[in-house]
């Protein structure tokens, strides 16, 4: 495994945006809802209201697309998840974002998903040149 990658212009130029297969949605459960839900939760955070997990949504439930950025992002990196938020929102796309130790998975609208992943790429491109 190669090193993370900390520089910004680094990060977006290399951010290779890729859509993973699923369907998501977040959720608020209790602690005696956890077990039920951890065998097919993608994330689990704990907030102060409550439990927050990003589940397969249901058949007709509106969901989350994943993106994930291959890029092996440092967690000490700055810039990525700015320049990805931007980009989205300057389209009015809605993102949510969650950096993982290795990646940056940002979760849009279903619908959008494939038009995120272009701009996206697009945007590592104005990197580079």
């Amino acid at each position: 495994m190669s090193a993370p990658v900390a520089d910004t212009a680094t990060m977006i130029a290399g951010m290779n945006p890729a859509l993973m297969p699923g369907r998501w949605t977040f959720r608020m459960v209790t602690e005696a809802d956890l077990p039920d839900c951890l065998p097919n939760a993608l994330a689990v955070f704990r907030e102060e209201e409550g439990l927050s997990v990003l589940v397969p949504a249901r058949a007709k439930e509106e969901a989350m697309a994943q993106i994930t950025l291959k890029v092996f992002s440092s967690l000490e990196g700055i810039g990525l998840t700015a320049a990805v938020s931007t980009v989205l929102a300057e389209a009015g796309i809605a993102c949510n974002v969650i950096a993982a130790t290795l990646h940056d998975h940002v979760f849009v609208p279903e619908a959008r998903a494939a038009e995120a992943v272009a701009l996206l790429q697009q945007r590592a491109a104005r990197e580079v040149a």
